[in-house]
């Protein structure tokens, strides 16, 4: 029926079967301050959190330094669910706060979703976030601060395109391109005559998100259900994306033009637990990517074990840290490299805080031969 529906929507193609992930030896859990991994701490105490729930963090380097957003409240989907940040100041994370709802009017509360924060190069701080009863209903909308966080423009709605409202970076960082426009990775989840329908596309804004152009979806929705791209790039100029996937794999798809076209989206080797994942271009040229390295289904994992990946051409992938591996849900990882070099992840810590971790990608070791 699936394929059906999609072929009445999108151009057939020939289905076939992903890959089966690699199962590489995974190492044991980092010990902070050990190795490559520097420091790792929640950004609040699991004895005071602001609320009862928390998830889908996101961060950014600012002038001042280090900002984290992620939506918090009774738990997700909740009416009282908003947009809380916090920053870190003389190395310690300043008590969260709450900076956008979903109120609507006096008798109407909508939660909100998937921030997505952005330092625009001589510009302002960019915070993307959804607001919806679910992600089939949502839109996006923005806020702006010129004041690396302190303070943030009222929010607005990002408008609509022929894909439904606009939601800008759907769980990712956008990339800005050679001619200064603002890439955003996004998506859509829809259901079609009661089957699901998860698929990648694009949205482009020149001028700070006040008009968009939008490309995709790049999959169908039937060999890979799709989600939540990372972008990564290479000094050829090529843009890559990873994708969230239902078919237990990490999916990957390449651009030669700035994102305007995609090959065939296929399998990577890694597998993925129908769960969240970002990834950074570091500065050394080599791509780190942040990962649960499992699958889904009650004989794996899932989202228990929270992993580092790099590679160096953007196919062969070498799982090098385990930043997690016990019960619980770590998750929805949101990663980025400072100017000094450091990487910075942050995570869904059991959804009762945010864990913020820092690593020397310079310290990270890879086994000899091929990665």
């Amino acid at each position: 029926m699936k394929q059906m529906i999609a072929l009445c929507l999108f151009a057939a193609f020939t289905w076939k079967a992903p890959a089966q992930p690699s199962r590489p030896r995974l190492p044991e859990p980092v010990i902070p301050g050990s190795g490559a991994c520097l420091k790792a701490e929640l950004i609040y105490s699991l004895d005071d959190r602001p609320t009862p729930q928390c998830h889908a963090s996101t961060l950014a380097e600012t002038p001042s330094g280090i900002i984290a957003a992620w939506f918090g409240g009774t738990h997700e989907k909740n009416p009282d669910v908003g947009i809380w940040t916090s920053r870190l100041v003389n190395g310690r994370w300043s008590r969260p706060v709450e900076v956008a709802n979903g109120i609507q009017n006096d008798s109407l509360r909508y939660p909100c979703w998937n921030p997505v924060l952005y330092q625009v190069r001589e510009g302002p701080l960019m915070l993307f976030f959804k607001v919806g009863p679910d992600p089939r209903e949502w839109w996006g909308e923005l806020m702006t601060s010129e004041v690396d966080g302190l303070t943030w423009s009222a929010p607005r709605k990002l408008g609509s395109s022929r894909l439904g409202p606009l939601i800008g970076p759907v769980k990712n960082k956008p990339v800005t391109l050679a001619d200064g426009t603002i890439l955003c990775p996004s998506s859509t989840e829809r259901i079609v005559q009661g089957e699901t329908f998860w698929q990648v596309h694009f949205e482009r804004t020149s001028d700070l998100g006040k008009s968009w152009e939008v490309t995709g979806p790049i999959n169908d929705g039937i060999e890979f259900d799709a989600i939540q791209p990372s972008i990564l790039r290479y000094d050829n100029g090529r843009l890559q994306i990873l994708c969230r996937t239902m078919q237990d794999v990490i999916a990957e798809s390449w651009s030669p033009d700035g994102g305007w076209t995609w090959s065939p989206m296929k399998a990577t080797s890694l597998p993925n637990p129908s769960a969240g994942i970002d990834a950074v271009t570091l500065q050394d040229g080599r791509q780190l990517l942040v990962y649960n390295h499992s699958r889904s289904g009650r004989r794996f994992p899932g989202r228990e074990i929270l992993n580092v990946a790099v590679t160096r051409d953007g196919i062969h992938w070498t799982p090098v840290l385990t930043l997690e591996n016990q019960k619980g849900e770590y998750s929805y990882p949101a990663v980025i490299q400072s100017a000094d070099g450091l990487v910075h992840i942050t995570y869904t810590y059991d959804r009762k805080s945010i864990k913020h971790v820092v690593l020397d990608p310079q310290k990270i070791e890879e086994p000899s031969g091929k990665d």
